[in-house]
């Protein structure tokens, strides 16, 4: 408690000749609420606290009752917490551990869907997960063409009505378990992970699983996609927007420093747009200082899951739509290299560039797909298989571009419930002494393959759009040739 004579003397002191004389009598008869001549500053404090909930009462009022300000307020709300919450702590590298979290807790509902769905089957004495191909085909261990010929024929003869047999039944094969046409269709899960694209009759096994599944649906489409849409709507045009100052430096340390840094801020915010959750091995082998490194496929954001890591230049085909945009944004503060894949006159010039690029150590290293279209992360094609792979209980991530666009992919993506990955950084590969180029992406291909635990396939992944080249039919009929003309030597040297 004070006097308000004593309030009246610190008052003039403290404010001199700024306030007269009548308005400072109308401050302190304010403030002295019961008129006795004494303040009581814990009473005031109450007055101006329960003015303050008065205002924002009101403020509230008036924003329910138009419904254009409760909009306004609503989003105003929404934008303020996705700036404070994410996109500051993703522009300055921090993790507060909620995606970690997030992760553990998928796990364990998972493993508790699972444990349900096996008591339920077991109840009505049903097979869970039915084989599909189980006994259909029972496929020799894996012998050269020679050697499997030879087996039916037994040097018979030049050309045996077995070798009919043996060609036949191996295009049935191919036809009933096409080695091909698997690597382009979504993985098969062990376990349900409770999105319906998976699988849409597990949710009617049990009223609790069916329940589950109704609140991970509202989870999904009514709180995560918004979100995620809202965070990448925003990354967008930070990245459109700071590429080009970043362009405006001259070419030096300061320019590959901020284009490095803008790069990866970016990036950050895509990843966290998927809630994507990623893990990083060996970094000790992270390519620095020039160099090609090469990846798999599996979809468009691989990009966005290496580089979130480190910056690199990119090597890929022009696209229209929105990852031209983004194309054109990202070349404007790095040396990327795009090109048109049915210009012939663009492979010589990509060829040349990649040589100039290796060839600077100030630039970062390129990343190449060389697989050459997106691949669903069970096999390894033609020499290439990249570094990570992706875990399908959380989401799909394989992308069919023949099936649906890049829009409608980022969605299906976004409705899932995580992006979850495994990044490995192989040690460097070098070409040796006397190794051909095909000898030595083989080599690079296998090593890769082996640390994934992928499956080694010497097709191209060209044959998801195109018919079967004339060259690789050839070579068949070569290997065929080759195994008539040692039945004929080997006939000859018995004649002998």
């Amino acid at each position: 408690m004070i006097s308000t004579a004593e309030l009246r003397e610190a008052m003039k002191k403290l404010l001199g000749q700024q306030v007269g004389h009548r308005d400072l009598e109308e401050i302190l008869r304010d403030i002295d609420l019961n008129g006795d001549g004494q303040v009581d500053f814990e009473e005031f404090v109450r007055m101006m606290s329960r003015g303050l909930f008065s205002v924002i009462l009101m403020t509230w009022t008036v924003c329910t009752s138009e419904p254009l300000c409760w909009v306004v307020l609503s989003l105003s709300l929404w934008w303020t917490l996705l700036l404070v919450f994410i996109i500051v702590p993703s522009v300055a590298g921090i993790s507060f551990g909620i995606r970690s979290l997030y992760m553990r807790a998928l796990l364990q509902i998972f493993k508790w869907t699972s444990s349900q769905m096996e008591i339920r089957a077991k109840e009505k004495n049903e097979e869970l997960y039915k084989p599909y191909s189980n006994g259909i085909i029972a496929k020799q261990p894996s012998l050269s063409l020679m050697q499997q010929q030879q087996q039916l024929r037994c040097c018979s003869s030049d050309c045996a009505f077995s070798d009919a047999l043996f060609f036949s039944r191996r295009a049935v094969e191919s036809i009933v378990d096409d080695e091909v046409t698997k690597c382009f269709s979504a993985q098969e899960l062990e376990n349900w992970n409770l999105l319906t694209r998976s699988n849409c009759r597990f949710r009617h096994i049990s009223l609790r699983l069916t329940v589950l599944w109704g609140l991970g649906l509202l989870l999904r489409y009514c709180l995560l996609l918004p979100l995620r849409v809202a965070l990448a709507v925003s990354g967008v045009p930070l990245l459109l927007v700071l590429t080009p100052l970043v362009s405006c430096l001259p070419d030096g340390a300061l320019h590959s420093g901020l284009s490095e840094k803008v790069h990866i801020v970016c990036y950050g915010v895509f990843v966290r747009a998927l809630t994507a959750i990623i893990t990083y091995h060996h970094q000790e082998n992270k390519p620095r200082d020039g160099g090609i490194c090469v990846a798999n496929h599996t979809t468009p954001i691989d990009i966005i899951i290496l580089a979130n890591d480190g910056c690199y230049s990119l090597v890929g085909q022009v696209h229209g739509g929105l990852m031209g945009l983004l194309q054109r944004a990202l070349v404007k503060a790095s040396s990327h290299i795009w090109f048109e894949r049915s210009e012939a006159k663009d492979r010589h010039l990509v060829a040349k560039r990649l040589g100039d690029h290796v060839a600077d150590k100030n630039k970062p290293p390129i990343l190449i797909f060389p697989e050459g279209t997106c691949i669903n992360n069970t096999s390894v094609m033609m020499f290439k298989k990249g570094s990570f792979e992706y875990d399908p209980r959380f989401g799909d991530a394989f992308w069919n571009s023949s099936k649906c666009g890049i829009i409608s992919y980022l969605l299906w993506t976004m409705s899932s419930w995580a992006i979850v990955c495994s990044v490995w950084y192989l040690p460097p590969m070098k070409r040796e002494d006397g190794e051909s180029a095909v000898d030595f992406s083989n080599r690079v291909k296998s090593a890769i393959a082996a640390q994934g635990g992928l499956v080694d396939l010497v097709w191209d992944g060209a044959l998801k759009r195109s018919k079967v080249k004339d060259d690789l039919k050839k070579e068949q009929q070569k290997l065929y040739s080759k195994v008539l003309m040692f039945d004929r030597d080997l006939r000859n040297r018995n004649n002998i």
